[in-house]
């Protein structure tokens, strides 16, 4: 269905029964991230808040809460985006195939954005107070803009097609930010309004920037899309929206004019202030840090404005479902962008960057025992390029072993590795690299390492979630449990700098007794704070493994050994998954919020 506007969004999903109506007052302090919170975990409707504390608009979040409402949303056109990013992928398949493809070349040129001379988004004019101080954690530095769709040109450029869109966080409120006058970004140099940045940093011209909050919901989904090379953000917006993005120049500024809120201003060039903390996608803090900071100038928003939010937090949580959407329709363009690879998962329950699965296939030299080569070229392709440049641990598996290999099947696929690698030589690190600015566990901020575990060739050892009958621990670790077949959770001392890393070298030393059995049945062992949560769900697992180890320094091994600078070890791996001091604290819900959130929702959810 193609939406006008996020209202009548939210008016179709009411009609469907998949919209909640909080029709009290709710308080944007911790209170609406709460409700949020427990409806999204009880896979429930989309929800809207008709009186918000301290503010005259309404807010609704929750709106991709499930895969099938967000499939529902773009029930119309999801099939149409997926041909042409199957044509762009394959042009040839147009040809093969020409009545799947038929009206694809038209579905492309009609939703090139449009120039429009009204726009609803100017029906009325606000300040940054007036607008939903939304604070989802008890931590949080202020109100955030966690759904923005921030816009950007090279400066002395008009043109529609230039333009950046983007999902970089807005702190509204907070630190030493001056009222309704400043707002704070959170974003990288590497990012594509990074590049805008420095060219305004060359440049004589203001550095002019808009922010879009609301409007059809396709709009808020382009902004965070990984597009593909010649393909506009705004387009997107208009071939997943069905619906041409509208714009509006006012002022020197680009709006948009289906959203709700448009707040315009300029960045100072060379000026920072302090941003955060934020609880972030990872399941923990972002912490403070210097970003750049914009001039309000206008806050415009239409006759019937709704706020559009989402909470993060550990995932799964609602931007889970980008991250299915993206799958669905960046899958055609995989084999086209990273030749030779079949799939790519990037694992959302470990905080998507921190772990990356992917399926490759060998075609070199055919007639020698199989082993990584081509996957370890691969692997590489994938860490170079794009999104997936963000990935800290990547496995990846040769799909030749196993045609029914799927790396979206997390048990499936860690069996299928942890049964064939070789772990005298199929690890491969990167020391010293950059690393996901959310992602504390490194050696410092934007800083750690990776790295790459391929498997390839015939089952080599039989996994097991039993012990050795004389199994025992050394003092202090205790409550072995097993998370996954061959994997083994251990409770450890708790992480001190001073004897840390002598602690993981004691156990593994200790270890060195069973060596033969964990290298034959047991080949990862995690070290953990609390192992029988690590491994209660196959979540915790991943959230625990991989957002809590920084490869390089936090990865040991029973008889390890280093040979021509090649690390590896002949008994099980041990990652060192405990907390450290230097990892930001992870995200606690207030209890006194959440006791007065029992009386406010009894009888309604």
């Amino acid at each position: 269905m193609s939406y006008r506007s996020l209202r009548d969004c939210v008016n179709d999903l009411e009609k469907h029964g998949q919209l909640l109506r909080i029709k009290f007052e709710t308080d944007p302090n911790l209170e609406m991230a709460e409700i949020h919170r427990r409806v999204y975990d009880a896979k429930g409707p989309a929800i809207l808040f008709e009186k918000v504390k301290g503010s005259p608009f309404q807010a609704v979040s929750n709106l991709y809460g499930t895969t099938e409402r967000t499939a529902f949303i773009f029930r119309d056109t999801l099939e149409k985006v997926r041909r042409v990013m199957e044509l762009k992928a394959d042009p040839m398949r147009a040809l093969k195939n020409p009545m799947r493809y038929l009206g694809a070349p038209f579905t492309a040129l009609t939703a090139l954005p449009k120039k429009s001379w009204s726009a609803p988004v100017m029906y009325g004019k606000t300040t940054i107070d007036q607008l939903p101080q939304i604070k989802s954690w008890p931590m949080d530095g202020g109100a955030f803009v966690t759904l923005p769709q921030v816009l950007t040109l090279p400066p002395n450029d008009k043109n529609a097609m230039h333009t950046n869109l983007g999902m970089y966080r807005i702190q509204l409120s907070g630190n030493e930010y001056v009222t309704n006058k400043e707002i704070g970004l959170h974003y990288q140099l590497h990012r594509g309004i990074g590049i805008h940045h420095t060219q305004y940093n060359q440049s004589d011209e203001p550095f002019r920037c808009a922010i879009f909050i609301g409007g059809p919901p396709s709009h808020a989904f382009s902004a965070i899309m990984p597009m593909p090379e010649g393909l506009s953000e705004l387009t997107f917006a208009g071939l997943l929206g069905g619906r041409r993005f509208r714009y509006k120049w006012e002022g020197g500024h680009f709006l948009s004019a289906d959203s709700d809120f448009v707040i315009t201003g300029t960045i100072r060039k060379n000026f920072k202030k302090p941003e955060g903390p934020f609880g972030d996608h990872l399941g923990y803090y972002s912490l403070t840090h210097d970003f750049p900071v914009m001039d309000v100038e206008n806050v415009y928003h239409r006759k019937d404005a709704i706020w559009h939010f989402t909470v993060v937090g550990r995932p799964p949580q609602e931007d889970s479902s980008f991250g299915w959407l993206i799958h669905e329709i960046v899958e055609p363009l995989t084999t086209g962008e990273f030749p030779g690879i079949r799939q790519v998962h990037a694992v959302d329950a470990s905080g998507v960057h921190p772990l990356l699965l992917a399926i490759g296939s060998e075609r070199y030299m055919p007639f020698r025992e199989p082993k990584p080569e081509e996957i370890l070229t691969q692997a590489n392709h994938l860490l170079g390029k794009g999104q997936t440049t963000l990935a800290k641990f990547l496995i990846i598996a040769n799909g030749d072993d196993d045609p029914k290999l799927d790396s979206h099947d997390i048990p499936q696929f860690f069996r299928h590795v942890l049964e064939r690698i070789d772990l005298t030589r199929d690890l491969h690190f990167q020391t010293r690299t950059t690393i996901d600015t959310l992602d504390y566990s490194g050696s410092g901020w934007n800083e750690g390492s990776k790295v790459v575990i391929a498997s390839c060739g015939a089952k080599r050892r039989e996994l097991k979630t039993e012990l050795p009958l004389d199994f025992t621990l050394p003092n202090g670790f205790s409550n072995p449990v097993f998370a996954l077949p061959g994997v083994l959770a251990v409770k450890a001392p708790k992480f001190e700098a001073e004897t840390g890393a002598a602690d993981c070298q004691r156990f593994t030393m200790e270890m060195e007794r069973y060596a033969a059995y964990f290298e034959q049945h047991v080949p990862l062992v995690v070290l953990v704070d609390d192992s029988a949560f690590t491994a209660a769900t196959l979540n915790n697992f991943l959230w625990v493994s991989f957002t809590r180890v920084n490869p390089s320094h936090d990865i040991h091994g029973i008889q390890s050994f280093i040979e021509n600078k090649h690390w590896g070890c002949r008994g099980g791996l041990v990652f060192d998954a405990r907390k450290k001091p230097h990892h930001a604290p992870e995200l606690v819900t207030d209890e006194a919020v959440s006791r007065r959130v029992d009386k406010l929702m009894e009888g309604i959810w």
